[in-house]
């Protein structure tokens, strides 16, 4: 279960951080999204996903040959909250902002069906 000083420790990292911002603004964003947006390799960005995974930060989900992830859906409103806060002061700084002006630009972007089923849960 998630507690406060989980949640911080994720908060500390900067690839986490930014990759938490990245799902603030964008909703869900694959790894090579996250990858490219950020600059880092996708296997890095793969080792701090499982992090934030396991911990339940975030939640992901298969769309072909796709992984999403976004922020989960059952984090505490406290974590949220904070998470929330966190991105408020933080999207319209560097790098934060620039990392969501080079997601603008990446060529090929993968595609979401952005479709719900009749439980909210997205379809794929």
């Amino acid at each position: 279960m998630l507690n406060p000083t989980t949640l911080f420790k994720a908060l500390v990292d900067e690839t986490r951080l930014r990759c938490l911002m990245l799902m603030v603004k964008e909703d869900e964003l694959c790894v090579c999204e996250l990858g490219f947006a950020i600059g880092e390799s996708q296997p890095k960005i793969s080792r701090h996903l499982a992090m934030l995974r396991k911990n339940e930060v975030v939640q992901d989900r298969r769309e072909g040959q796709w992984i999403y992830y976004r922020i989960h859906p059952s984090l505490p409103d406290w974590a949220r909250t904070v998470i929330k806060g966190v991105a408020d002061g933080a999207l319209e700084i560097d790098p934060f902002q620039d990392d969501q002006k080079r997601l603008v630009t990446m060529p090929n972007r993968p595609v979401r069906c952005g479709c719900e089923d009749q439980d909210g849960e997205r379809c794929g």
